[in-house]
């Protein structure tokens, strides 16, 4: 039996709530030297970098507040690295999305960087 990890958990949820919204998986942990993407999908002809947060309180700053510029820059490394490694989707428009899980509370932030 494998078990999942909290982050992997919510990953999986932010997949299946995504995939009914119409995007399509194209990868999952996306991993390269310069660090990692949650889920790659498309979404109609665009390609969508998600980065998915989990926060179980706000006390801290809701999840959505925890993607920093630094983690936004890794993010956009990570993407270049994936686009030369994938050239066939090089030509469809980008887009980077926050789906950010704070308690209960959902927010899908599309082009959110």
């Amino acid at each position: 039996m494998k078990i999942l990890s909290i982050f992997n958990l919510y990953e999986r949820y932010a997949q299946k709530h995504l995939k009914k919204q119409g995007l399509k998986l194209i990868a999952r942990n996306y991993l390269c030297r310069y660090g990692e993407i949650d889920l790659i999908m498309s979404d109609k002809d665009s390609l969508v970098f998600i980065e998915v947060r989990y926060r179980k309180k706000a006390d801290y700053g809701n999840a959505l507040e925890s993607v920093t510029k630094s983690k936004q820059k890794k993010i956009t490394k990570t993407a270049q690295h994936f686009l030369l490694t994938y050239p066939q989707w090089e030509n469809h428009p980008l887009r980077f999305d926050v789906f950010a899980i704070t308690g209960k509370e959902i927010d899908w932030v599309k082009a959110a960087f």
